[in-house]
Parts: C-alpha cells; structure tokens; sequence
C-alpha cells in the first residue's frame, strides 16, 4: 500500500518560550511524510515549493520513503513561509508574518502514477485545491482524509461543505468541529458533521487526547502528559500522518484498527513536539514509536 498527502512544504519561524528558530522546513507535506514514512512506503507528496527549499532536506525525505514526483518546484520563486509566536502557556499563538509566495498558484497535478493510490490525506488546502485533487483520482480510493480549518469556515463554506461530501475521513480540532456543526456539545456536532458526508470524524483535542467517531461507535483517546513542549507547530499533520500511515500498512479499516491508528497518530505527535520542527522526527525509530504506544495502551488499561 502506499498513501498520497497533499499540502505544503514550507519554512517557518518559530518562537516558543523554550527558544526560536528561523527558515525551519516545515508545511503540512512534510510533517505527514515525517510521521506517515515510519509505517508505509512510499509517501507520495504533492506540493510546489521555490528554488530556495533546501536540497538536502529533500534528499533526506526520499531517503525516508517519500515519492517526491510530485512536488513541483519554480526555480526562481520562493517557497511558503511562516513566521508565528507561541503563548506562554503553548495554547495559543499570534501569526507574525504569512507569505504565500509560489503557494499562491498552486494548481495540484498528480502523477500519473498516483491517480489509483488507495489511501488520501488532503491536508489544510482551501477546499477548491483539495476538490481538485479528487477530480484527477482514477478509481475509487479505501480511504480520503481531509484536514481543515476555522478560516476555510469562515471565507469557503459552501466550497468546504461540497468537498466534505467527497470524503471519508475529516480530522478537525474541538474548535472547528463547533464552529462548523453550530454546536456546542462534541456529540452533537459530530452527529451533524457526519451528516454532511464523512463515515468517520476524528476531533482532536490537544493535550486532552482526541475523539473518534464512526456510525454508532466512539473512542476517547488519552493525551500523554509530557514534561516540556517545545514547539506545538505540526503536531495536527504529524498527527494525520501516523494515522494515514499506520492505516495504509495495515489496510484495515474496521473500527478496533481505527482506534490503533488513533493512538499511533497520538504518538507520533507526541514526539514531533519536544523539539523544533522536525528535529524530533528525524531520530525517531520504530522502537521507540512502539514503546510511546504502549505507554498510551497502559494509560487506557484499568482492570475492573
């Protein structure tokens, strides 16, 4: 099996109560292929990036597992770049500077190649882009996840609402999932989120764990209690791409492996936090995913 992220691969400055960081790759793309590369291969990526993104980097995500066909690069434009500074308490941040540069145009052309990939993860795109990278698919894929946000809520709604339609899988924090239902209780937001398309909702609720949800079926996951968060930047993708991942290795989706792909997404975006950008990702082994994992599966346990 193999999986298709679409997103951005980018640069960031970044800067947390724990230091800063400046022009640190970055983007959705790359904090999915990160986490997703650990359990599946190859991770093929869509994206566009300027001459300026750093050659190395790229080498070392396809020496990971990720297919960079895609990835289309404009030699003399610059590459998406954000700049944001994080809260004392790590809960919130003010976007210092946003420049989308080549992102600006960016029209999604999937290789041929991955027009039959049975596993999709759409990352934060403005629902346009991410409905057109659907209407190049051949075929139907076993599993499409999409990632959105609160400002695609607010300026593309009824282009958000059209791509939900299209989808199995939408991953949202506690916020969007309210805004977009107009609830206040998660339980009924996630029954009218459902209504509007995808089988199955995933709610993610930062240091609190995360909720999933599918037909009749609900699972809680713990958050684990870490001693320092360095950088929350990329936690939400790295997130994703456990969970893609861990899905398209096992390419089993009853709900007992939802739940696992959950705690494998939890994981994988517990360790992108304790470092800047992708630092943390880059020592990462398998070893120790499946320790972290079980420390989730001790938290779960309780014998009555």
């Amino acid at each position: 099996m193999s999986l298709l992220a679409v997103g951005t691969l980018a640069y960031d400055d970044v800067y947390t109560p724990y230091g800063e960081v400046k022009m640190i790759e970055a983007g959705s793309c790359t904090y999915i292929a990160m986490a997703a590369t650990h359990f599946v291969e190859p991770v093929q990526l869509v994206s566009v990036i300027g001459g300026d993104f750093n050659d190395d980097f790229l080498a070392d995500l396809e020496r990971r597992g990720a297919d960079l066909e895609g990835v289309e690069v404009i030699p003399d434009g610059k590459s998406f770049y954000w700049a944001g500074r994080y809260h004392d308490d790590m809960m919130g941040r003010d976007t210092l500077d946003t420049q989308l540069n080549v992102l600006a145009d960016f029209a999604p052309k999937l290789p041929a190649s991955y027009r039959k990939t049975d596993y999709i993860m759409l990352g934060n795109l403005t629902p346009a882009v991410q409905s057109s990278v659907l209407d190049q698919l051949e075929g139907q894929p076993k599993l499409i996840a999409l990632d959105t946000m609160n400002f695609w809520m607010d300026h593309a709604l009824e282009d958000l609402k059209a791509v939900l339609r299209r989808i199995d899988v939408l991953i949202v924090n506690d916020e969007e999932a309210r805004q977009l239902s107009g609830e206040l209780s998660l339980l009924k937001a996630a029954a009218k989120i459902v209504e509007m398309g995808p089988k199955i909702l995933i709610i993610k609720k930062g240091e609190h764990g995360a909720l999933l949800f599918s037909e009749d079926n609900l699972f809680s996951a713990p958050a684990l209690l870490l001693p320092t968060v360095v950088d929350p930047t990329g936690a939400g993708d790295t997130f994703a791409g456990g969970l893609m991942g861990y899905l398209a290795a096992t390419d089993d989706l009853s709900f007992e492996n939802l739940k696992r792909a959950v705690i494998y997404g939890s994981a994988m975006a517990s360790f992108v936090v304790e470092d800047f950008g992708t630092r943390r990702m880059q020592t990462l082994d398998r070893e120790q995913i499946d320790h972290r994992v079980q420390r989730f599966a001790d938290l779960m346990h309780v014998a009555l």
